[in-house]
């Protein structure tokens, strides 16, 4: 039993020197989801979970060889030559046609919106006739 426990402390003592190694090696801007100095705290309070997280949450991504034979480091965005296309969908901002229906449909908006007015003064004549006839 003894020796279990000095094998799961060994184990324990080894992943914690490897976690705070790579840690304090790796590139302050690489670094992801809490500061260094808060990941040197987690893993030296909170061991061996907290060297788990480190290798799970903390650790900076690997770089990954494309097919082209590049390598692509995760957030430095897509390489020239496999950027998405802009043929896909367009922004409204940008789509000459939907600028031409939303000043076409402005313009019915404003018609509308005269009609109305026109419509409300109309019932409002009609029911002060009606009022001035009845007082």
């Amino acid at each position: 039993m003894v020796r279990l426990y000095s094998l799961f402390m060994l184990l324990d003592v080894a992943l914690l020197v490897v976690a705070l190694i790579d840690c304090l090696s790796a590139e302050e801007y690489a670094i992801r989801a809490l500061p260094r100095v808060a990941w040197v705290f987690i893993i030296l309070l909170f061991s061996p979970i907290g060297a788990i997280a480190w290798f799970v949450a903390g650790r900076p991504p690997r770089a990954i060889r494309m097919s082209n034979g590049e390598m692509w480091r995760p957030g430095r965005g897509f390489p020239e030559n496999e950027r998405p296309s802009r043929s896909g969908p367009v922004a409204p901002d940008d789509d000459p046609a939907f600028l031409g229906n939303l000043s076409a449909s402005l313009h019915e908006d404003e018609t509308r919106m005269r009609q109305w007015e026109a419509d409300l003064r109309r019932r409002e004549e009609e029911l002060r006739k009606r009022d001035d006839e009845q007082g």
